[in-house]
């Protein structure tokens, strides 16, 4: 699939038949802003400054990550009580297509053994995912953790699919979960990983030190953004 020079790139989500309506369908990330981001302010007081200063909410690289590509739902409210996982849902099946009926999944903890992630008594668990997602030629999708979440009691693994080549599958979403002591239902829709189109380009690496043009104009750069408020926005962001 090959978007022509006028038309916007595009990922295709698809899902069985049966689930058409039912599925909790991916979302812009755009739409996915969490609660607490719209109610913090953006400014706060600070110590170091002794007064008000920007909150991150003022910062449009923390923003635009947020904000980058689709978050990937999860599939029905899950409850979580004691360490242990439930949920009620009845998904129909598919003639044509066999799909994961759960929500989650696990992997074994030896599939981590190595990592800061192995501990021999915990599984990991596996988010399920109900559609496939076919992107255009010459794209990966970076399949991670949505973005400055850290309001979610889990850690999503980050992996890079060649999904122009790979779109007839599924693929799940491993993550550890954090935070032990959660009680409580995490609810359907709940972003459970973030979809990143990543172009594959060969890149090379090189090192040099400032010229005296390049010198003057850091400088210059960092004396706007210490004297006001908002220059990269202004004059940078795309």
């Amino acid at each position: 699939m090959t978007a022509s020079p006028d038309a916007p790139l595009t990922l295709t989500f698809r899902c069985p038949k049966a689930l058409e309506g039912l599925a909790p369908a991916p979302v812009p990330a755009l739409a996915g802003i969490p609660d607490w981001f719209k109610a913090m302010p953006q400014r706060a007081f600070s110590a170091m400054v002794a007064g008000e200063d920007d909150t991150v909410k003022r910062c449009p690289p923390f923003i635009d990550a947020m904000t980058c590509g689709f978050l990937m739902p999860l599939i029905c409210d899950l409850r979580i009580e004691n360490g242990e996982f439930s949920w009620e849902v009845d998904l129909p099946a598919d003639r044509e297509a066999a799909f994961a009926r759960a929500p989650i999944g696990v992997h074994d903890a030896g599939q981590v053994a190595g990592t800061p992630l192995f501990e021999d008594d915990r599984f990991l668990i596996k988010f399920h995912n109900l559609w496939t997602i076919e992107a255009p030629e010459g794209y990966a999708l970076l399949f991670t953790h949505p973005v400055n979440r850290f309001d979610l009691p889990f850690t999503t693994l980050t992996g890079l699919v060649d999904c122009d080549r790979y779109r007839d599958a599924w693929i799940h979403f491993p993550a550890h979960w954090r935070d032990e002591g959660f009680c409580g239902v995490l609810p359907k829709g709940t972003p459970v990983a973030q979809v990143i189109p990543v172009k594959r380009d060969a890149w090379a690496m090189r090192t040099a030190t400032l010229t005296y043009d390049e010198a003057r104009r850091t400088n210059e750069t960092m004396a706007a953004i210490g004297r006001e408020t908002g220059v990269y926005r202004r004059q940078f962001r795309a």
